[in-house]
């Protein structure tokens, strides 16, 4: 006749407490896989980063013509302060930190031989969204004084219950985020192994060629074209002989991602999510149509060009085939950028570190089925880069660093840069507003 007295007192199985959430190896290891699952976000990695450079750099090459006005907002550069993706990018970009930072006060409890690559790749993480915050939200490195320009909130600390003072944290400045971004994936290089093949994970060319990218956008290019020459010389990745297979790889059912993807983020019908797919490719192939490209794109493409035949028409409306395959892997870094970025840079410097700029933009032309050039400029140099990672969310930063316009908006205005979404300033009132934006 004896009982539990505490029948109803059940403990949920959907949640755990903080305090013993990561207590093992095994905890912290699979917390790190949370924070790759974050990147799988349509608000991160697997969308809205990309397309919202796409769409904000845009100028009457695409249109868009969805219903979601937060895109169509971005799109025309009348972004609102409450605009949901604006706020839902933030909010994405900072979970995927909180949950590294999580990660990495917890490393004394990782196994040794695990602890550096879980260190690494954690470093990884918080570095790279870091850096596509302070893209998005801030002026860029060339726009003023980055010492002083606010970029975004520096998070290094996990953020727990009850919350402090330190959880309402001010914006750093431009410089201070990108020396905290260059920080957090130099040591992650000195951290992990070498890669072999594409990847989903972060590695040491994963990092290298990020850290490309980072000082690409600083205007450093001596360092920008070392680190994209130490990744083209690992030989740990491949240029595709054929252009359009570069593309719509995925992993469910013993696939593997393309080898020529340095970094990509994993899609499965079970897990992720591809955001490119939803609004770059009409709905025969899962998507939404709301991205169409335009006759101004198309024309940009030399007659032969195998990049300019790599799209589609659906109900008289043209769409990318980057994205047609739902459960594609979304591109992040491909082993293209590599070339265009050591060539680029060491036009810059009058130099042929690696290769001489024309060799490395004929690989590039070469593998498009377009004749080598015998000599090349920047104009063209910019031009191939433009056309070669066209919707992959390289658009508005290329035109900012390079101080191209956007349609009749400098390269410094203030409709190209993203607001410090309401909702954060409503919460955090140290957060200060961006020029341009009600105050």
């Amino acid at each position: 006749m004896s009982s539990c007295n505490n029948k109803l007192d059940v403990t949920p199985i959907q949640e755990i407490d903080e305090t013993n959430a990561l207590t093992t190896s095994p905890a912290v290891i699979a917390a790190l896989t949370g924070a790759y699952d974050g990147l799988q976000s349509d608000d991160t990695y697997a969308g809205a980063i990309s397309y919202t450079a796409d769409l904000v750099g845009d100028d009457r090459e695409v249109v868009f013509a969805g219903t979601f006005s937060s895109l169509d907002e971005l799109w025309r550069k009348t972004i609102a302060t409450t605009n949901t993706q604006v706020r839902d990018t933030w909010l994405g970009c900072y979970d995927v930190i909180n949950r590294v930072n999580n990660v990495l006060e917890a490393l004394p409890i990782v196994v040794e031989d695990e602890r550096a690559r879980v260190e690494g790749e954690a470093l990884f993480i918080r570095a790279a969204m870091h850096f596509e915050l302070v893209r998005l939200f801030a002026k860029s490195w060339n726009d003023g004084n980055p010492a002083q320009n606010p970029g975004v909130p520096i998070i290094l600390t996990a953020t727990h219950v009850p919350l402090d003072e330190t959880d309402y944290p001010a914006r750093a400045t431009v410089a201070e985020v990108y020396a905290q971004v260059i920080s957090d994936l130099t040591k992650a290089e000195s951290l992990l192994e070498d890669a072999s093949g594409g990847s989903t994970l972060a590695n040491k060319q994963v990092v290298t060629a990020m850290l490309s990218r980072v000082y690409l956008m600083q205007g450093n290019y001596a360092a920008a074209r070392d680190a994209a020459n130490a990744v083209i010389e690992s030989e740990a990745y491949t240029l595709l002989s054929d252009f359009t297979e570069a593309f719509n790889n995925y992993e469910i059912f013993g696939g593997t991602p393309t080898a020529e993807n340095i970094f990509s983020i994993k899609v499965t019908n079970q897990d992720g999510v591809n955001g490119l797919n939803t609004f770059f490719v009409s709905s025969g192939y899962g998507g939404r149509g709301d991205i169409r490209v335009q006759q101004k794109h198309l024309q940009l493409y030399e007659e032969n060009d195998v990049r300019g035949t790599f799209f589609y028409t659906s109900s008289n409306r043209v769409f990318t085939e980057k994205y047609t395959d739902q459960y594609g892997n979304v591109p992040i870094i491909r082993f293209a950028e590599m070339y265009l970025t050591r060539a680029e840079a060491n036009f810059r410097l009058g130099e042929s570190v690696g290769a001489a700029p024309v060799d490395d933009i004929n690989v590039i032309r070469e593998r498009a089925g377009l004749n080598p050039l015998a000599t090349v400029n920047l104009s063209q140099i910019l031009k191939e880069r433009k056309l070669e990672l066209a919707f992959e969310g390289h658009l508005l930063h290329d035109l900012k660093r390079t101080e191209q316009s956007v349609g009749d908006l400098p390269f410094n205005a203030n409709e190209l840069v993203l607001p410090i979404p309401q909702r954060e300033r409503d919460t955090n009132k140290n957060l200060t507003q961006n020029p341009g934006y009600a105050q």
